[in-house]
């Protein structure tokens, strides 16, 4: 049945009052045909003997005002939010809007596809050879007047590196677990600590660096440290002050960061010649750097500090699942090259504790022993041939045609291997030679990390 109804109903009640009737306007609504939903704003209802009609009720002035206003400001916003630049509570006021309102939905994506085509969509992590870039374009075109020394420059570029990721961190993730690990003798050590206990720990041991550059110590005067020399003292003494006063999880981020950046100022200061400077090995903790005559070169330890500030930003990043690369080639070649130069002076440390599994060779210092080939392969890679006998054991090309070994690595896990974050079992790629020997030199290669 469609259409008003029947006229003789019409006629039958039009003489109930002078003038339209409430009732003359139900009689002129259409029903709805058989099967169809009757429209939301004509839903009738029983009356009585008759049936009535709810009409809409406009909203209030007030409402209707603020409804208005805040769809212009989500137009106002929408440019912003197309190209990803909204605080998070903007986004949410945004796209709680679009959730009910065409119209905006419509315009958004419309804005968000013309974004894409100014801009691909493509990873938003930067490329670890952005900055180096960057920096070697404004130094052509200005030459630096203090340049930075090539022994500083991995430092340099871990800590900005690291710097960039704290920055790019949420407030939340400053609290995120982080997982150190190390070896001692034959076992792997574990630590748990925060973002903020990494950034303490190396402040705690560049402040020896600092120490040897005339720079403040970050640790002078701190309570509870027993010696200063120790690096892990150090650090354990800077954590216990942290729990002993209220500290906010990013409060070791500032001085962190303005003490890498005054040891850089530091090396360019003293120009790249100053990187073969010998320093005495007390201050700097057990034997875990090559010397001669018990002294450590200035620029070993600038790259040092410069491997353990990648180390340890990768920690942090593995933490908070966020991408991280190594080091650009020339600064991890520089890294490799420590860690190969390292690795005699841990074979003999070994050999000393009784954990060396291969038997000893006495050989006169300066003359040919026997040698491992050890080959990186990788951007920071290269050759070279580990003295198993003696840390100063001569190397010529007959010994090194005669290495007894060879163990092939590939340059970040031969580096992960060092800072003990992998274990000997798992670091090698390749072998040959004497299996004894092979391990001997893997163990001792994780032996040369620590906290």
């Amino acid at each position: 049945m469609s259409g008003s109804r029947p006229g003789g109903w019409e006629q039958e009640h039009a003489g109930a009052r002078d003038g339209a009737s409430a009732m003359d306007a139900v009689s002129r609504v259409p029903e709805p045909r058989r099967g169809t939903a009757m429209p939301r704003d004509q839903v009738t209802r029983p009356f009585g003997d008759e049936e009535w009609v709810e009409e809409p009720e406009d909203p209030p002035d007030n409402a209707r005002d603020e409804h208005r206003g805040h769809h212009q400001e989500v137009l106002s916003l929408l440019g912003a939010w197309a190209l990803s630049a909204c605080s998070d509570e903007e986004v949410e006021r945004v796209e709680s809007h679009l959730g009910h309102c065409a119209r905006c939905a419509d315009e958004g994506m419309r804005l968000r596809d013309a974004a894409m085509l100014l801009e691909p969509r493509r990873s938003l992590d930067l490329d670890p050879e952005l900055r180096a870039d960057v920096l070697d374009d404004c130094l052509s075109r200005r030459p630096a007047r203090l340049p930075v020394p090539t022994w500083a420059a991995p430092l340099d570029a871990e800590a900005a590196r690291f710097d960039a990721l704290l920055h790019d961190m949420a407030e939340d993730e400053w609290l995120t677990a982080v997982r150190l690990r190390w070896f001692a003798e034959e076992s792997e050590l574990r630590r748990s600590t925060t973002v903020s206990g990494v950034l303490d720990h190396l402040l705690a041991v560049d402040g020896l660096l600092a120490r040897t550059m005339g720079l403040p110590d970050p640790l002078a005067g701190q309570p509870g440290l027993t010696d200063p020399d120790d690096p892990v003292a150090r650090t354990l003494a800077r954590w216990a002050a942290d729990e002993r006063r209220s500290c906010r999880p990013t409060d070791a981020w500032q001085p962190w960061r303005a003490q890498t950046r005054a040891l850089v100022w530091a090396a360019s200061r003293t120009g790249g010649r100053m990187g073969e400077r010998r320093v005495p090995r007390s201050g700097y903790g057990p034997s875990h750097l090559p010397a001669e005559g018990g002294a450590l070169s200035l620029s070993d330890l600038y790259l040092d500090r410069a491997f353990a500030c990648w180390v340890h930003a990768g920690d942090v990043a593995e933490a908070v699942e966020y991408p991280y690369e190594p080091p650009l080639a020339p600064h991890l070649r520089l890294l490799v090259d420590l860690a190969a130069r390292r690795l005699p002076h841990s074979i003999a440390g070994r050999r000393r504790a009784g954990l060396a599994r291969s038997p000893a060779r006495l050989t006169t210092a300066g003359s040919p022993g026997r040698t491992l080939h050890l080959e990186i392969e990788g951007a920071g890679g290269g050759d070279w041939f580990i003295p198993l006998d003696s840390p100063v054991a001569g190397v010529n090309r007959t010994a090194a045609r005669a290495s007894v070994a060879h163990v092939a690595l590939d340059d970040v896990v031969f580096c992960q291997l060092a800072a003990g974050r992998v274990t000997p079992e798992d670091a090698a790629s390749g072998t040959e030679g004497d299996p004894d020997i092979v391990h001997d030199v893997l163990a001792a290669a994780a032996a040369m990390s620590r906290l």
